[in-house]
């Protein structure tokens, strides 16, 4: 057994080959509804039965009217959306309202709808099959949480969303009893550091940092590089003491998760 992570988006922004966020694990679990969707088959598209939304910004959901659009099957049930209370409250007043789109949570009927939302709590979890999606407290502009992703044979990814440093997420993570893969953003340099403080991202040095509180010891792949500052985040990130564990994303990359024999760092 494995647990596929695909790489659909991992972009701060958009341009050639740029897709915002949005992560398949597996077949049917999609974390985040960025650009990076539009490149997925009808068919992959309607094998999609959870969405999992980190928070309410365009880069993270702008797809998923489209999606919604989509993938209606009168044999189909609604494909769940979880997401924390003030997230699914922006989506209904703001996107799924009537006039930026439909209602896809009352149509083609109230009964059988295309979308369903489920809130969900920071730290609650949803068991899907074999899996457990944990939702992991994350500290932006609006609220927002982090997932990971638990593989019941033994293997773990994480994603911590848009975030910047919170004691809380790196308790979460080192609660995982599996950390094999970990997704987690540097959207701007280190010269740009009030604006990231402003921004709620982080910058290499705060994440080069903050990394020394992970117990696990997992691959690192960075996301959310800010186009125009992906070359001065490269080359600080080098800088760090865990670049050689670190790959940067560019999207449609996969990761075959295995089940392995592992340790946690000392300290």
């Amino acid at each position: 057994m494995s647990l596929s992570v695909r790489i659909l988006g991992a972009s701060g922004g958009i341009g050639p080959n740029r897709r915002t966020t949005s992560i398949l694990i597996d077949e049917d679990i999609l974390i985040d509804a960025g650009i990076g969707v539009g490149d997925l088959t009808l068919s992959e598209l309607q094998k999609i039965r959870h969405v999992f939304l980190t928070h309410s910004h365009l880069d993270h959901i702008g797809f998923l009217p489209m999606l919604a659009d989509m993938v209606y099957s009168p044999d189909s049930p609604p494909i769940q959306i979880h997401a924390l209370p003030a997230t699914l409250k922006a989506l209904r007043e703001h996107v799924f309202n009537w006039v930026i789109w439909p209602d896809f949570t009352c149509l083609p009927t109230p009964a059988q709808p295309i979308l369903e939302f489920r809130p969900i709590g920071s730290e609650e979890q949803v068991t899907i099959g074999s899996r457990e999606v944990r939702a992991l407290p994350a500290l932006h502009t609006v609220p927002t949480v982090g997932y990971g992703v638990i593989h019941h044979d033994g293997m773990g990814f994480a994603f911590t969303g848009d975030t910047t440093s919170s004691e809380a997420l790196w308790d979460a993570l080192n609660a995982l009893p599996y950390l094999d893969l970990l997704m987690i953003e540097s959207g701007l340099p280190d010269e740009m550091d009030s604006l990231a403080d402003l921004s709620k991202h982080y910058t290499p040095h705060r994440l080069s940092d903050d990394l020394d509180a992970l117990r696990h010891d997992p691959r690192i792949a960075i996301t959310h590089l800010k186009p125009g500052h992906e070359m001065a985040i490269r080359q600080q990130l080098q800088q760090s003491q865990y670049a050689s564990r670190m790959v940067l994303l560019e999207g449609a990359e996969r990761f075959e998760l295995h089940a392995q024999n592992r340790t946690l760092k000392a300290g």
